[in-house]
């Protein structure tokens, strides 16, 4: 879940507060748009008359942010529009100082402080923008970040901030999962609303089934996970899962918790790349000592993920543990907020974990890295089969 569910809610300076788009179609708008934005305002965030909400999310999703920013004002709240340019982030971190890098704008603090929720739409229309900058640099904004990140989480668990994450569908992400646009459209709707008529019904039915697997886990201890390069040993002692049922992430499907901090013991192999700030890391591999990664390599980009556990001691110990549940996600896309719900797989975050689960983790980072259990992978927990080969071996 993540940065992946993003959890830093840092944009870069200076901020846009509106666009405006000339010749912007208004009479053809494709429907799944609607469902879409029905689904993220009135059943994700269930927005409330008067509260204060935050719309972030690029140029090229206009359509999306259009609608979304209605159904909003119809709900009789106060929305604030945040339109992310493609260049902002890159041109930020060419130009800024380490001071600036260090200081985000004082008005993502009053945001985080105040606001009561928050809807952000991912859209890169070039996801290997960053790939060459100094990773020292993306590192001090990951820091600078710190405060941020522990604030909206605070509230977040509170429930004094809601807020959901989705992606829009950009030919860029398309290219990633080596399908055309109409493809990766057809996609991108069909995970975040299998059903069209109802996906609001649906993500209710889902949330049902995965509350089940949540009172199974409460009480329990001790995990162990054993896969292909991987045997890992955590404690759950005290933590509580969440149920992702569609009311954070857009698509959802997951259970998940903030492991005991010094606990994991053993090792671990990542099948599919780690991705984080648009830099893609192959080839992942860990070694875990009282919680804590003490020995980490890579087959490509081993020196940025250096860099990201080296932001702070408590990006080395890990956030969060989570079973991804959603079969319609049956592929790797390079998106991990579709790759983390792979159904058959679990994830790991090194770094922030979730108030709300018990996690004391606190780091400026939180970076998901998912392992395939599809092929000969088991969870045992409290010395009992949970799941074997990317399935549940306990009929829930």
């Amino acid at each position: 879940m993540g940065e992946d569910r993003t959890i830093i809610p840092g944009v870069s300076f200076p901020v846009v507060f509106t666009i405006y788009i000339e010749g912007e179609m208004n009479s053809m708008i494709d429907p799944r748009i609607e469902k879409l934005a029905e689904l993220l305002v009135e059943y994700s965030v269930a927005v409330e008359p008067d509260q204060k909400v935050l719309i972030w999310g690029p140029d090229v999703a206009s359509s999306l942010l259009k609608e979304v920013y209605a159904r909003v004002i119809r709900a009789g709240a106060e929305p604030f529009l945040v339109v992310e340019m493609p260049w902002e982030i890159r041109t930020m971190l060419e130009n800024a100082s380490d001071e600036q890098l260090k200081n985000p704008p004082g008005i993502l603090h009053h945001i985080v402080d105040t606001y009561d929720a928050m809807i952000r739409i991912k859209g890169d229309v070039n996801t290997k923008a960053l790939t060459s900058i100094d990773s020292r640099k993306m590192a001090l904004r990951q820091m600078g970040r710190g405060k941020l990140t522990e604030t909206y989480l605070r509230r977040s668990a509170s429930g004094a901030m809601k807020w959901a994450l989705t992606i829009y569908p950009t030919n860029a992400y398309a290219q990633d999962a080596e399908m055309s646009l109409q493809e990766y459209e057809d996609f991108v709707f069909k995970a975040c609303m299998p059903n069209l008529d109802d996906p609001i019904g649906y993500w209710k039915s889902v949330s049902a089934r995965q509350e089940k697997v949540i009172e199974w886990l409460a009480g329990k201890k001790d995990v162990h996970v054993i896969g292909p390069d991987t045997d890992l040993r955590l404690s759950i002692d005290g933590r509580k899962f969440i149920n992702c049922d569609c009311h954070m992430n857009v698509p959802d499907g997951e259970v998940f918790t903030g492991p005991v901090e010094e606990s994991a013991e053993g090792y671990v192999s990542y099948s599919y790349p780690a991705i984080y700030e648009g830099h893609e890391v192959t080839g992942v591999r860990l070694w875990f000592e009282q919680g804590r990664v003490v020995k980490a390599t890579a087959d490509k980009n081993e020196e940025f993920l250096l860099q990201m556990l080296d932001t702070s001691e408590s990006s080395r110990y890990l956030g969060e543990f989570a079973i991804g549940t959603n079969e319609g996600i049956d592929r790797f896309t390079g998106q991990i907020l579709f790759d983390e719900k792979i159904g058959g797989s679990f994830h790991m975050a090194v770094g922030a974990g979730y108030p709300e689960t018990g996690s004391k983790n606190k780091a400026p980072i939180h970076w998901d890295m998912i392992c395939d259990l599809r092929d000969g992978g088991e969870i045992w927990v409290d010395g009992e089969l949970l799941y074997q080969n990317g399935k549940f071996a306990i009929d829930f």
